[in-house]
């Protein structure tokens, strides 16, 4: 049996003095959508960076593929297949949409990342503004822009936060599109989401984290029995 894509046990994270992960544990399978569900602080964005070793110090484990990397840095960590699409998008605004595009060198893993002519197929709107600056770019476009850098590194387990907020409609429907495609190509995706309606179609599980902490876990298929208890702890 495949290792899981991602494990992580015991995981605790500070950020100086800041005691902000405390015991998190979670498995994520290859292939799996897998969606974090919490409040604002409650440590879903720190998880993500702590796995890809941008907390200070972390304690625990966290495998990739089998691989432990608790004690790696971040470039090594990436370098195992990775891809961390922040909320902040980090676009270069003064480089074109293709520039940002052809920046990202590509991770020394099995599968090679997607082509531009594939990011094109995938994101209609990029190939319209790929000669126009990262700063003339809408916000919906930014957030694709930032999605598509980390697919053209050849990263098969994405880490995404909050790709959706504040974003049209239109873009949201655009995204969710991207993550059905995404699976089905063999993608493993992880997701912050504070939005819930965008989130919930996608997920193949959720994990919900509250104080630093998992607190509850379940499949998609008992979402419907478990909207009580998350409209208790998120105000869904």
């Amino acid at each position: 049996m495949a290792a899981p894509a991602l494990e992580i046990k015991g995981l605790q994270a500070w950020y100086g003095e800041s005691h902000v992960l405390h015991g998190v544990d979670m498995v994520v399978q290859p292939g799996e959508v897998v969606t974090l569900l919490g409040r604002n602080g409650a440590g879903r964005t720190s998880t993500m960076r702590a796995v890809m070793g941008l907390t200070g110090t972390r304690k625990g484990s966290i495998k990739v593929n089998g691989v432990e990397t608790i004690d790696m840095p971040t470039h090594r960590i990436a370098h195992l297949g990775i891809g961390y699409c922040p909320e902040e998008r980090g676009i270069f605004a003064s480089l074109s949409a293709e520039e940002n595009l052809l920046l990202p060198p590509a991770l020394k893993v099995m599968a090679p990342g997607m082509s531009v002519d594939e990011i094109y197929a995938m994101f209609p709107n990029l190939a319209e503004r790929r000669h126009s600056q990262g700063t003339r770019l809408s916000g919906g476009e930014q957030q694709m822009l930032a999605v598509a850098r980390v697919l053209r590194t050849g990263a098969r387990l994405l880490l995404l936060d909050e790709i959706s907020e504040g974003l049209a409609p239109v873009i949201v429907q655009a995204l969710a599109r991207m993550i059905h495609t995404l699976r089905d190509k063999g993608y493993t995706v992880v997701m912050v989401e504070q939005n819930f309606r965008f989130a919930a179609p996608l997920a193949d599980r959720f994990y919900v984290m509250e104080h630093g902490r998992m607190v509850e876990h379940f499949k998609a298929e008992k979402l419907e029995d478990k909207m009580p208890l998350l409209a208790d702890l998120l105000g869904v």
